[in-house]
């Protein structure tokens, strides 16, 4: 396994991971582990998320040209909307 020497950790930051650890009921070390494998997982989501944004942006559906817009649309079924409407009243 490696060693790693982390040098000039602020003094609040030690004493916060300590209770950390201690309420986990771990040690220092094994606190510090935890949380390196946390962030190195939420990093790699990250990285995933935006290679998964990047995809959706390249390969991005347009519509043809003849497609009415979403405010034609609503018009649209808005009176359909209407239209059964009145058919159910009479």
């Amino acid at each position: 396994m490696s060693v790693l020497h982390v040098r000039d950790v602020p003094d609040r930051l030690y004493r916060k991971v300590q209770k950390m650890a201690k309420a986990q009921g771990r040690s220092l070390s094994a606190e510090v582990i935890a949380l390196l494998e946390d962030a190195v997982r939420q990093g790699e989501s990250r990285l995933r998320h935006a290679r998964l944004m990047a995809d959706i942006r390249r390969d991005a559906w347009t519509p043809p040209p003849d497609t009415p817009g979403s405010v034609e649309v609503l018009r649209q079924l808005r009176e359909e909307r209407e239209t059964e409407l009145a058919g159910e009243t009479t």
